[in-house]
């Protein structure tokens, strides 16, 4: 009973003093192999940049992010588990793909045939560039150093359905 107790008590105790104000999503995450390798990748083939690093007795963990989003973050966590020390062991981590994946919509057309190019020359092109039905746009796929897949897309629609459903307004935290 004691152990509930405290428990009960950590619970109640704040960490942070900056949340949002309505129930929100926050971040993907994804178990690596290796997190200097998979920070370098997202760094070099994504927007997103190192917002913050850990490691604890378990293993290594990063925490990537959009700047321009510090209002109304949504991270890509990396975790590395050290050798025996995974929480989810016995279970696998697999990598998400092929059609699991974590959509990036680019600002044209030629960016995403760069970032496909790119990855052509380092080999972790997985699909395209091609052109979909309208709902999903131009688009190619990446792979992560961990097999993950990574969609870059243009024209895909998003920005403009939820505005049309939406509305412009802001209610992100």
């Amino acid at each position: 009973m004691k152990v509930l107790t405290e428990a009960s008590s950590m619970a109640s105790q704040n960490n942070h003093t900056t949340g949002p104000k309505r129930t929100t999503w926050t971040h993907i995450a994804l178990a690596v192999k290796d997190i200097d390798a998979s920070i370098a990748w997202y760094k070099s083939f994504t927007h997103l940049r190192l917002l913050a690093r850990g490691e604890d007795l378990d293993g290594k963990n990063a925490w990537l992010g959009d700047p321009a989003q510090a209002e109304a973050p949504f991270i890509l966590v990396l975790g590395q588990f050290f050798e025996g020390h995974d929480p989810f062991a016995p279970a696998a981590h697999l990598p998400m793909g092929p059609f699991a994946h974590i959509g990036i919509e680019a600002a044209s057309q030629a960016a995403v045939d760069e970032i496909a190019a790119r990855a052509r020359a380092e080999a972790c092109l997985a699909f395209g560039p091609v052109q979909m039905p309208k709902q999903i746009g131009y688009v190619c796929f990446i792979k992560d150093p961990d097999g993950n897949t990574i969609e870059y897309s243009y024209d895909q629609g998003v920005y403009e359905k939820a505005r049309e459903v939406w509305g412009r307004k802001s209610a992100l935290v």
